[in-house]
């Protein structure tokens, strides 16, 4: 599928951006290991549709994103979305993170809050999911085994019930993963990206998503008050933009659109 792509660059560093519509900017960001590409050509089809101009930086390593990969740490992912804000975006956008997008999302409102209008925590983890959960995305993006191991996985923690999981059998980067997983450990702890510095936060919660069972469901609204707007999106569960596109755009739009300019 051809989409209609920019390069973003700084300091020896390109991020290629999927722009897509004209209006106030979105800025989608995916899940761990994974594009920006066929998970959320459908959301953001209906974002730009309904008046958003939408940007979708593709992670160093994939695609024509070009950065280095060793010792990242998620201040600098944040710095790369920040840039496309700057440039692609207007200089503000409301940020849309995708699980592992949430983190580099809460990163990028900390560090660069100028460009920041709004953060969305869509299938933002709990604080502690469960060892179980962690493993199955482990068995899950591991292109080594086998594809029946892989799609128990997926089903488990991934896809909502009757849901096929075969789509996310592709589309996993390992070196991305690891330099992802990587970018938070050492001196950048969670308290450091957690709160997203002041930004208004929409979380959307898939009602099947193991990786926040209903027991956490209130968790960050107990934590930030009335900061937190919370969704919750109906047969859907981690992988969410696959399941559910139309809801989560509807979603979005509603909110982003009382959010101050």
């Amino acid at each position: 599928m051809a989409r209609p792509t920019d390069l973003v660059t700084y300091n020896g560093i390109q991020i290629e951006t999927v722009v897509e519509g004209t209006g106030p900017a979105i800025v989608i960001l995916p899940s761990l290991g994974r594009d920006g590409y066929d998970d959320y050509d459908a959301c953001a089809a209906t974002l730009a549709a309904s008046g958003w101009r939408v940007l979708r930086p593709q992670p160093r390593g994939i695609g024509l994103s070009i950065g280095p990969m060793e010792g990242v740490l998620l201040p600098d992912l944040a710095r790369d979305i920040a840039e496309v804000v700057r440039q692609q975006g207007d200089g503000r956008a409301v940020l849309v993170g995708h699980a592992f997008g949430n983190w580099v999302a809460r990163m990028t409102a900390v560090a660069h809050p100028d460009v920041v209008r709004g953060v969305v925590l869509a299938a933002a983890s709990a604080r502690d999911p469960s060892p179980e959960v962690r493993a199955a995305l482990t068995t899950a993006s591991d292109l080594a085994r086998s594809e029946g191991d892989r799609l128990a996985a997926l089903a488990l923690a991934f896809f909502a019930p009757g849901h096929d999981p075969r789509a996310w059998l592709h589309g996993w980067y390992p070196v991305v993963q690891g330099m992802q997983a990587a970018s938070s450990r050492g001196a950048i702890t969670r308290d450091v990206w957690w709160h997203a510095g002041s930004a208004p936060l929409l979380e959307l919660i898939p009602e099947h998503d193991p990786f926040k069972p209903p027991s956490d469901w209130r968790q960050l609204q107990d934590e930030f008050g009335q900061r937190v707007t919370v969704r919750r999106i109906a047969d859907a569960s981690h992988a969410l933009f696959v399941e559910q596109p139309d809801a989560v755009a509807r979603a979005i739009d509603a909110w982003a659109r009382h959010l101050p300019p």
